[in-house]
């Protein structure tokens, strides 16, 4: 768990720093992921960031059930979550009109799950809102793929050069490829696979096929 809680700490700090030198305009720019503005999505970030937290407050399930590769199955895409999800976003982007306080709640949010985590063993389990029971490690490695990828969205919205840091590409591509390496013919580097698994860059029959061959049934997404 120490390694993933580092490659979270790591990426959370990096995206914090970016956040902090963020001005009003910054905030309304359009994202990859749209409805969303910039300041929806850093909203959406700072919840997932945070959830643990709450989470590790609430009694634990007896059993894991669900690791984190399925944990983005297509019951989290459904037309009622992304709805929930889109429209939570935007309610709690309303609540901090300014670029420090959402640059403060994100710094709040995860550090409040890192301080929970460091209080846990490994061996907890957690129920995730959608139902799952997860061990902590895992979910744990669910957050950094989400603040991994939402801040390569954040990157392009702002026209920067992603900051993606090798701890969390380590642990994210882990999860994407379910723990098989990436087949060097693809030529693919980190930010490749993240933008493949999300989206958003296609994936092409070949390369589709050469991951197949290699054991990749599917990224996670549905890449």
């Amino acid at each position: 768990m120490e390694t993933v809680r580092a490659a979270f700490r790591a990426e959370c700090d990096r995206l914090e720093r970016v956040l902090r030198d963020l001005d009003g305009a910054a905030l309304d720019r359009p994202t990859p992921c749209p409805p969303w503005r910039v300041r929806d999505l850093i909203a959406h970030v700072s919840t997932g960031a945070g959830r643990l937290a709450g989470m590790l407050a609430e009694p634990a399930p007896p059993r894991a059930e669900v690791d984190a590769a399925a944990y983005f199955g297509a019951a989290k895409f459904s037309p009622p979550v992304d709805r929930d999800r889109v429209e939570g976003a935007q309610r709690a982007a309303r609540e901090r009109p300014g670029a420090a306080e959402v640059a403060a709640e994100f710094g709040r949010a995860w550090r409040a799950t890192d301080e929970a985590v460091a209080a846990e063993l490994p061996a907890r389990v957690v129920r995730t809102r959608h139902g799952d029971a997860m061990a902590l490690p895992e979910f744990l490695r669910t957050r950094v793929v989400e603040v991994a990828v939402h801040g390569l969205d954040l990157a392009d919205a702002l026209d920067r050069t992603p900051w993606l840091t090798p701890a969390a590409a380590d642990v994210v591509i882990g999860v994407l490829t379910g723990g098989v390496p990436v087949p060097p013919g693809l030529g693919w580097d980190a930010l490749t696979v993240l933008r493949k698994a999300a989206g958003r860059l296609p994936v092409t029959g070949d390369e589709r096929a050469e991951l197949t061959r290699a054991g990749i049934g599917r990224l996670a997404f549905g890449g």
